[in-house]
C-alpha cells in the first residue's frame, strides 16, 4: 500500500498523529548543521529510536499477533478494509502519533504499521517510551444522524468507538484519540469538524471539507509496550475499555497506585504551599481557581503517603501545605476560629472540619500536640454554626461572621460531625462529643443515607469509636450502605467518594462483628462484592500510560487520577478522594480477604 500524502484523495491507509514531515525533517537538519552539528551525528540518535521501536514492536507482535487472537479478529473484522492495525507512539512528553495500515492479512496490516512508523521515526527522532497495538476487531456502520443519537445518550467521554470517515479507513480515529482531542462532540451529538480538521491539520493529514453521511464504528483488542518493555493486555469492551486489568487488586497493587497517586499531589506543591489545583490534561490548562476546603483534605492524602513511605522531604512538603492552611484561619475572639476563603469572602463550615481532620491526623502521625489549640479554637467555631437542640448546622458565613447561606452541600455536615469527633479523641472534652450526637441524630431523623454521603460514613465510623451503646447509630450507618448499594455497585462512572463510603463503613462493621454482636440482617456478600467492583471501577479514572499518552502532556499526569466524564479532569480534590478510598483499601486488605471478598467479586 502506498503512503497517503497530504492534500491527495488516495484513501490507502499509512497514517500518523503529529508528524513530521519530510520537507521538516529536512529544515531540522539543515538548523543542525547551522548550529555546527552534522546530519552524521543526527543520524545514531534517530538510529537508536527506530532501534527502539522496532524492539517494543517486536514484543507487542508477539501478542498481538499469536494464534489466539488471529482467530478472534475473525474474517475482515474492518469490513471491506479487511484488517487494520494501529499503532500509537509516545515519548511521554506530547501526545501520541498514531499510524495505522490496513491489509488483507492482520500481518500485512501489522506489517505496514510497523514500517510507516518506522520511517516517521527515522525523520522526527521521537523517542519512543510508550507503544501501543489496537486491531480492529468489531466494526459497525451507522449513519450520521444513529451517531448524533447515540453520543447525545452517552455520558461525556464514555462512548468509547473509534471512527473511520470512510470504509477503506483512509481517514480513521482511535476512540482515545476522538475523546482525547474532544473532538467527539456529545451536547450537539456528532463530530466537532472543526476539531477534527484541527487535529489532522497539527499531523500534516488532509482535511474534511464535510463530514460524511455515515461513519464505520470500530472497537480494538489492544495491547501497550511500557517504558520497561512490560506488555499489557488492554480490555476490549466495557467501561474499561483500552485499559490494563489487573489478575487481582490485592494492598500491594494499591499501595502503587497510591505512592504514584500522591506523589503527583506532592509535585503540585508550590512556594507558598498552596497547590497547583488541577488541570484539563486533554491541552494542558491549568484550572484557575482555589478551594481552601480541597486544600485541608489534600493534606490528608499527602499524611497517608507518608505513612506508607516516610521521607524527611515529604515531611517538610507537608509542613508546606500545612502552614498556608493556618495562614487562612481567622479569629472571631480569641478562643473561636474558622478557615477563611478569601476569593469568596466566606467562612465554610466544611473547611473548618476538615481543617480539624487533617490537623489531629497530623497530631496522630507526628506525636505531637503543636495544632492542639488551633483546632479547639476551630472546634469552637463550628459550635456557632450548630444548633444543638436541632442537630441542624449553617453553612456559611460571610468574611464578617454574618450569615451567608444556611444550606450549601450536605457534605458539610458530615465533615463538621467527623471533626468534632476529632475533637473529642483529641481533647477527651464532653462538649465534643455532645455537639457530634446532637448532628448525628439529626442525621438519622432526616434519613441521610439519602445523600450517600462519605463524610456522615466517616463520621459515623468515628463516632462508634466513643459512643458504642447506641444500637440506633449502627443501624443508621449500615443502613446508609445497605439502602445504596445497588446503586453504588451499578454505577458507570468511576465516582471516587464512594469506596471511601464503603470502606468506612466497613471499619464499622468489622467493629460490630469482632465485639460478637447481631449483625445477620446486613448483606455482607453484597457488601463486600460492592467494595471489590468499586475497588476495579476506580481504576478507569487513573492514568495509566495507555490512557495519558493520549493527552497534551502526558509526563504531567500520568499516574495519577482523573474525571473522565469532566474532560478528563484532574484536580487535587479528585485525587485526594481515590487516594482516600484506595488508603483504606490498602489499610484493611487482610480483614477484606479474611471475610472472604476475593470470593465474592465478580
Amino acid at each position: 500500500m502506498e503512503k497517503r500524502k497530504k492534500g491527495k484523495t488516495d484513501p490507502a491507509v499509512g497514517q500518523k498523529r503529529r508528524k513530521i514531515l519530510p520537507w521538516a525533517a529536512s529544515l531540522l537538519a539543515v538548523a543542525a548543521l547551522a548550529a555546527g552539528v552534522s546530519a552524521a551525528a543526527i543520524l545514531p540518535g534517530r538510529k537508536r529510536s527506530l532501534s527502539v521501536f522496532e524492539e517494543k514492536a517486536a514484543l507487542l507482535r508477539a501478542e498481538a499477533l499469536a494464534e489466539g487472537t488471529r482467530l478472534e479478529l475473525g474474517v475482515d473484522p474492518a469490513g471491506t478494509a479487511g484488517y487494520v492495525v494501529f499503532l500509537s507512539v509516545c515519548d511521554n512528553t506530547q501526545r501520541a502519533d498514531v499510524y495505522h495500515q490496513r491489509g488483507s492479512t492482520v500481518e500485512e496490516a501489522w506489517d505496514g504499521a510497523v514500517k510507516e512508523a518506522g520511517k516517521q521515526i527515522m525523520r522526527s527522532g521521537l523517542e519512543p517510551v510508550w507503544v501501543k497495538a489496537d486491531l480492529v476487531y468489531l466494526s459497525e456502520e451507522i449513519s450520521a444522524k444513529e451517531l448524533s443519537g447515540a453520543l447525545k445518550a452517552s455520558c461525556q467521554e464514555f462512548f468509547r468507538y473509534g471512527v473511520a470517515f470512510d470504509l477503506d479507513y483512509g481517514t480513521a480515529l482511535l476512540e482515545a484519540e476522538l475523546n482525547g482531542a474532544k473532538i467527539y462532540d456529545y451536547e450537539n451529538g456528532g463530530v466537532d469538524l472543526d476539531a477534527l480538521d484541527r487535529y489532522l491539520k497539527e499531523a500534516g493529514e488532509r482535511t474534511l471539507e464535510a463530514l460524511p453521511g455515515s461513519y464505520t464504528l470500530f472497537q480494538c483488542m489492544g495491547w501497550l509496550c511500557d517504558g520497561d518493555d512490560g506488555v499489557y493486555a488492554l480490555s476490549a469492551s466495557g467501561l474499561d475499555y483500552g485499559r490494563r486489568r489487573p489478575e487481582i487488586i490485592d494492598g500491594d497493587y494499591v499501595e502503587g497506585l497510591i505512592l504514584k497517586a500522591s506523589a503527583f499531589l506532592e509535585r503540585q506543591i508550590k512556594e507558598d504551599g498552596t497547590f497547583i489545583y488541577g488541570l484539563y490534561p486533554r491541552f494542558d490548562n491549568e484550572i484557575e481557581n482555589y478551594n481552601i476546603v480541597r486544600h485541608a483534605s489534600t493534606i490528608w492524602s499527602l499524611l497517608c503517603r507518608y505513612r506508607i513511605a516516610p521521607s524527611q522531604e515529604l515531611a517538610e512538603h507537608i509542613d508546606q501545605t500545612v502552614g498556608y492552611l493556618l495562614s487562612q484561619i481567622v479569629y472571631k475572639d480569641e478562643d473561636t476560629a474558622y478557615l477563611y476563603e478569601e476569593k469568596d469572602d466566606e467562612i465554610k463550615l466544611g473547611g473548618c472540619g476538615v481543617a480539624v481532620v487533617a490537623l489531629t491526623e497530623y497530631m496522630d502521625l507526628f506525636q505531637t500536640d503543636v495544632h492542639r489549640e488551633v483546632c479547639r479554637k476551630l472546634g469552637n467555631g463550628i459550635l456557632t454554626m450548630l444548633d444543638q437542640e436541632s442537630g441542624v448546622y449553617q453553612h456559611v458565613l460571610n468574611g464578617d461572621f454574618s450569615l451567608k447561606e444556611e444550606m450549601r452541600t450536605v457534605y458539610y455536615d458530615g465533615e463538621a460531625t467527623f471533626a468534632l469527633c476529632r475533637l473529642y479523641g483529641l481533647t477527651g472534652e464532653q462538649k465534643w462529643l455532645d455537639a457530634a450526637e446532637s448532628a448525628v441524630e439529626h442525621f438519622i431523623r432526616a434519613d441521610y443515607t439519602q445523600y450517600k454521603d462519605h463524610w456522615v460514613a466517616y463520621s459515623m465510623a468515628e463516632i462508634t469509636r466513643y459512643v458504642t451503646d447506641r444500637p440506633d447509630y449502627y443501624v443508621f450507618a449500615l443502613d446508609n450502605v445497605q439502602r445504596n448499594q445497588a446503586e453504588i455497585y451499578a454505577r458507570d462512572t468511576t465516582y471516587h467518594t464512594y469506596l471511601e463510603l464503603l470502606m468506612a463503613t466497613f471499619e464499622l462493621y468489622d467493629r460490630l462483628v469482632q465485639s460478637g454482636a447481631d449483625v445477620k440482617g446486613f448483606d455482607q456478600e453484597a457488601f463486600l462484592k460492592t467494595i471489590y467492583a468499586r475497588a476495579d471501577r476506580m481504576l478507569n479514572g487513573y492514568f495509566y500510560p495507555e490512557y495519558a499518552m493520549y493527552m497534551a502532556d502526558p509526563q504531567r499526569i500520568v499516574d495519577t487520577f482523573m474525571v473522565r466524564h469532566d474532560g478528563f479532569r484532574v484536580r487535587i480534590d479528585d485525587v485526594q478522594h481515590n487516594i482516600g478510598g484506595y488508603y483504606l483499601y490498602y489499610k484493611n486488605y487482610d480483614k477484606l480477604v479474611e471475610y472472604g471478598m476475593l470470593e465474592c467479586r465478580d
